[in-house]
Parts: C-alpha cells; sequence; structure tokens
C-alpha cells in the first residue's frame, strides 16, 4: 500500500469519527482540500454539485445531515486503499427529528442504510468524492416511500 492510501485511509477514518460523528467541523480544515470535487448527489437530487470549496461544503453536508438527524452516526465498517483512491463502507443510522431534506415534516422513524464512500487523496488531503447510498430503501424506511408489499 502506497503512502497516499495510508494518508488517504487516516483521512477517511477521521472525516467519520471526528467530523460526522464528534461533529467536530473544524478539523474538516485539515481532511479536506479546498479545491474539492464532489461527484456524490443529494436523495434523490438530479446533478453533482462538481467543484467547491471542500471543508464549506463538508460543513454544510454534516449540518444537512445533523439538521434531519440529530442522532446521526457514521460506522465505519471497512476502510480500503490503494493509490490514491480510498474506499470507506459505512453504516448510517438515525432519526428523523429535523425537517426531512430540509422541507418535508420530521417523521419521527429511524433509518439504517449501507453506504460506500470513495476518496481521491492529494498532497495530504481528500481532494475528490462519490458515493453509492440506498436512498430509496432509507425513504421506505422513514415512511416517505412505501416498501414493496409481499404476497405470499
Amino acid at each position: 500500500m502506497g503512502e497516499n492510501a495510508a494518508i488517504g485511509k487516516d483521512l477517511a477514518r477521521r472525516l467519520f469519527d471526528e467530523a460526522f460523528n464528534a461533529r467536530d467541523l473544524a478539523v474538516l480544515e485539515e481532511l479536506v482540500a479546498v479545491d474539492y470535487t464532489e461527484h456524490a448527489l443529494a436523495p434523490f437530487g438530479s446533478e453533482e454539485p462538481g467543484p467547491v470549496n471542500g471543508p464549506a461544503h463538508m460543513r454544510g453536508v454534516i449540518e444537512w445531515l445533523v439538521d434531519q438527524y440529530p442522532d446521526l452516526h457514521m460506522d465505519v465498517t471497512a476502510v480500503v486503499g490503494d493509490g490514491d483512491l480510498v474506499a470507506v463502507r459505512a453504516i448510517s443510522e438515525g432519526t428523523n427529528n429535523g425537517k426531512l431534506n430540509g422541507f418535508m415534516p420530521p417523521t419521527g422513524r429511524r433509518f439504517r442504510a449501507e453506504q460506500s464512500h470513495w476518496y481521491r487523496v492529494a498532497s495530504g488531503r481528500l481532494v475528490e468524492h462519490w458515493a453509492v447510498r440506498d436512498d430509496l430503501r432509507t425513504m421506505q424506511q422513514l415512511g416517505v416511500i412505501p416498501g414493496p408489499e409481499i404476497v405470499p
């Protein structure tokens, strides 16, 4: 494993543990590059944000999520690094006690969802991000979208 992969694994773990879970948003200045490219769509979004100010963007993402799910927790179950890429498998869970997606009334229900996050690392910072989330299953757990009926 190269130096970038080892650095990236540390950066990714710290992002989840310190920023998302401990809500230490000041640490984002150390972890995320100012010149950052965001490929992950918001749930049911249609456009990637693209080039953004990394620390400010990530701060906004965390605040947006915590407003919806005050007890949000991201459990990192695996981190793999190769070259300048790092992949994180995480389980995200929380209770929707704030306006869902910023406008829908809170459901008061919990969700638990697996996610994969990929980061590119350069100059000791996270510089690019892609995500795969099961937003449909999350919305079903929250009762926003009905789940499939199973007929015996």
